[in-house]
């Protein structure tokens, strides 16, 4: 990823030993298209089964997220603001909610969290530019 782009590295998680990777790169080709099953999630599961669209970007990557609000809040940021708990967000409190979070993306350097919403963004929504 550069400062200004979201562009994760395609072998950000394959092992650094160069034998090892290659092998590690052919394992991952062959199991990527692979829908991901996991116990753990962040999304009710009932919202997939429903196929029901999410209204804006904050109520699917930001509210209801644990580890996304945890480091805003760390950093000073209601809870509250971010929509923690509700199971919906008006228009202007969306908007605010995603604002606050693109001026705090600086919290998530260096993070797994950074990590995976780069990955999501990237990758699934095909945004390149870093949030701010």
């Amino acid at each position: 990823m550069t400062a200004d782009r979201l562009t994760p590295h395609p072998d950000r998680l394959l092992p650094v030993d160069p034998a090892v990777r290659g092998r590690a790169r052919e394992i991952y080709e062959s199991i990527r298209g692979l829908p991901i099953i996991s116990p753990h999630g962040h999304v009710d599961p009932a919202l997939l089964l429903d196929d029901r669209p999410f209204a804006d970007p904050a109520t699917l990557f930001v509210s209801p997220d644990h580890y996304v609000t945890r480091l805003m809040h760390a950093s000073g940021v209601s809870l509250d603001v971010l929509g923690v708990g509700r199971s919906s967000l008006t228009s202007d409190e969306a908007k605010r909610a995603w604002k606050v979070f693109c001026e705090h993306w600086h919290v998530y350097d260096g993070t797994p969290m950074q990590f995976w919403l780069v990955s999501e963004l990237s990758e699934i929504f095909g945004i390149t530019d870093v949030p701010g």
